[in-house]
């Protein structure tokens, strides 16, 4: 893998996990609005590289070719959706978004677990921050050394 081929993956990482953080804190924001959704952000990996994945790229590759095999790798974000989980029923008979019965739905927001997938996005998006710049430093040092 190459220098360009790093800071591409991280480049993707840092707009995939800043999404993340973007639907954690619509989520948190929305913790007391009436009849909101939590959403959950869908995110995939790149590549398969799952053990069995891995081997069927070896026996291609390696084994066929002599080569090993390029993982290009990453994540990449697949969508949004909803938590299934219902929020608690709330009597309120004279809010507009109540039923015939007088009930609203409370958000079905937890504000615990928003806070630390956050944190956990913001993790993510660091590490790939780092990623970028240390690469960044590794290509910057090499055309030091060709001088």
């Amino acid at each position: 893998m190459g220098i360009m081929e790093s800071i591409d993956i991280g480049a993707k990482a840092l707009k995939v996990h800043g999404k993340r953080i973007d639907i954690h804190a619509k989520n948190i924001a929305n913790l007391d609005t009436p009849n909101y959704v939590r959403k959950i952000p869908v995110l995939n990996a790149v590549d398969d590289n799952s053990f069995h994945g891995l081997m069927n790229t070896m026996k291609e590759d390696v084994f066929g070719i002599g080569t090993l095999p390029y993982l290009q790798g990453g994540v990449t974000f697949s969508g949004i959706v909803e938590d299934p989980t219902l929020g608690e029923k709330i009597y309120k008979p004279g809010h507009p978004d109540a039923d015939e019965n007088g009930y609203i739905r409370a958000s079905n927001v937890n504000a615990m677990v928003d806070i630390a997938d956050a944190l956990i996005a913001q993790r993510a998006y660091e590490a790939n921050l780092a990623l970028v710049n240390i690469t960044k430093s590794m290509a910057q040092r090499a055309l030091e050394i060709g001088k």
